[in-house]
């Protein structure tokens, strides 16, 4: 199974590949949220013990994040 170029090939390389630019920005925000998720300590230290607890907290992040 071969996977989707999002990333953009570099500018001086001799065969540029083609790129989705929709896909990228869809990409981008995703990236973008990961990383204010990250913000909330309990997240980013997985103090949870569980994978319920700890998707459960996710989603209380993601929807404070979401309200702001």
């Amino acid at each position: 199974m071969e996977g989707e170029v999002v990333i953009p090939s570099k500018s001086n390389r001799k065969k540029p590949r083609d790129l989705d630019k929709d896909l990228y920005k869809e990409r981008n925000l995703i990236e973008r949220m990961f990383n204010k998720i990250k913000h909330f300590r309990r997240v980013a230290t997985r103090y949870d013990k569980t994978a319920a607890a700890y998707l459960a907290f996710v989603t209380i992040a993601g929807i404070c994040l979401w309200l702001k």
